[in-house]
């Protein structure tokens, strides 16, 4: 049976989008990123599949019956969108079957490898460090973020009354904590204060801003540290001020536990200095290696570098492939309907 697309469906008109993730902050922020990035303002479906589905995804391409695009209230029911943007490994299945229920319709994207080969999705987004490759695959060497050179232009020019009172040099601090493949241990958290406290001894202003994961040890030292001098610290309260921070700062330190928060700090331009808890992992350290052949990262503790560097930002990057690539999707799709009405 032929598929007969609506009047409507033109490559001029604006696209409408889909976040599909089942709902991990780090997947979903990624995915918003990009489409910030298209300029879309995409809506997040959210997939919660139930045992035994989620025990074997991405594996087989099944998905949760109660979540099918027929059934009543299911997050990916239709209308189905011009572009869904996904990630994470729950979320294979379900971008493969809204494919094929838009009858191709739907441009579909997916962000880092799927663990499914790259006919995946018509275009997949991985880190350089990864190994997947094909011609619908990109591959750049940090990850999308929220944090465009645009956004961090403005927080630049009309800092925060707290920031714009600090001495310089000024350190963006970005501290997460433990996680699947790092462990903040005692000493390791003892060793990352000390660092602080060091630099902030030789005159640096400290913006420190911690996360839900940070032991409760090592956030209780930050804020004896920050309230030891002319530092801030972000106290948990309202939107986190990271992106103030790092437009505001002549040097970031951020903890190797979140790849995520290495790239938006990149993203800074500033020289970014990376502590390693204990653990690790072989891609973190690749992605390391990868950028710091761009001498973009320094070990901490270590001398403190307030230089400036080319920002890392890969999201633009993304974003233009993506345009360009459903841009031609779109335009194949109303030379289709044309030529049906013909």
């Amino acid at each position: 049976m032929t598929k007969k697309y609506p009047e409507s469906e033109t490559s001029q008109e604006p696209a409408t989008a889909w976040v599909l993730t089942d709902g991990k902050a780090g997947d979903e922020t990624q995915c918003l990123a990009v489409a910030e990035a298209l300029g879309l303002a995409a809506e997040c479906r959210r997939v919660a599949p139930r045992a035994p589905w989620s025990w074997i995804m991405p594996r087989l391409g099944l998905i949760d019956p109660r979540e099918a695009p027929s059934r009543p209230g299911s997050p990916t029911a239709p209308p189905f969108p011009d572009l869904v943007i996904a990630s994470g490994r729950r979320a294979v299945s379900y971008l493969a079957r809204i494919k094929r229920e838009s009858f191709g319709r739907t441009f579909t994207v997916f962000l880092k490898d799927p663990r499914t080969g790259a006919g995946a999705a018509d275009l997949i987004w991985v880190p350089e460090h990864d190994t997947l490759r094909g011609d619908n695959v990109i591959a750049t060497p940090s990850g999308p973020h929220r944090f465009s050179q645009d956004r961090l232009a403005a927080a630049r020019a009309a800092p925060r009354p707290e920031i714009a009172a600090l001495p310089r040099p000024r350190v963006a601090v970005l501290v997460g904590g433990d996680s699947r493949n790092h462990r903040f241990s005692d000493g390791d958290m003892a060793e990352l204060a000390q660092g602080l406290a060091r630099i902030a001894a030789e005159g640096a202003a400290l913006m420190v801003t911690a996360s839900r994961r940070t032991p409760p040890a090592l956030a209780r030292a930050l804020r004896k540290l920050a309230a030891s001098g002319p530092h801030i610290m972000w106290d948990g309260s309202g939107d986190n001020p990271m992106l103030d921070y790092l437009a505001n700062a002549d040097a970031v330190v951020v903890t190797a536990d979140s790849a995520n928060m290495v790239g938006e700090a990149l993203a800074s331009g500033r020289a970014v200095h990376v502590f390693h808890p204990s653990g690790g992992h072989r891609k973190f350290d690749a992605f390391l290696g990868a950028v710091s052949a761009r001498n973009a990262v320094h070990p901490f503790p270590g001398p403190l570098k307030v230089t400036t560097c080319e920002p890392i930002d890969s999201t633009p990057v993304i974003a233009e492939a993506i345009r360009q690539r459903l841009a031609a999707h779109r335009a194949r799709l109303a030379q289709a309907a044309t030529g049906e009405r013909t």
